[in-house]
């Protein structure tokens, strides 16, 4: 399951906790969710919306920079995903909790 897949390499690339929701009790952490995806001649490709949240807009931009290198290097190091694509990424602050964040949206082409 690529959802797993991600969340593992993420979990060992990263310092920050990742998860696929959100925690309870927790300030900074990387959580992510596959929100589209799709198969054509035995091939997968998934997006992933992967949110980096932190105590300061600052310290969440410097994880998403984080979450992004991780994320550019998945297909050199997993034999699974064969392109990982950054879509866009963005200030996506969350202003009805008061969290910041930022969010990379990923296009993964996977086996």
């Amino acid at each position: 399951m690529i959802e797993k897949t991600i969340l593992d390499y993420l979990n060992n690339k990263l310092s920050e906790p990742c998860y696929m929701e959100e925690p309870d009790g927790e300030d900074t952490f990387v959580l992510l969710e596959k929100t589209g995806g799709s198969l054509s001649n035995h091939v997968y490709s998934a997006t992933f919306t992967i949110q980096s949240y932190a105590t300061s807009l600052y310290e969440a931009a410097k994880l998403n920079e984080k979450v992004k290198a991780a994320m550019l290097t998945i297909a050199d190091e997993l034999n699974t995903i064969s392109k990982c694509s950054l879509n866009s990424d963005y200030d996506f602050t969350d202003t009805t909790k008061k969290r910041y964040r930022y969010q990379a949206v990923f296009d993964i082409t996977h086996y």
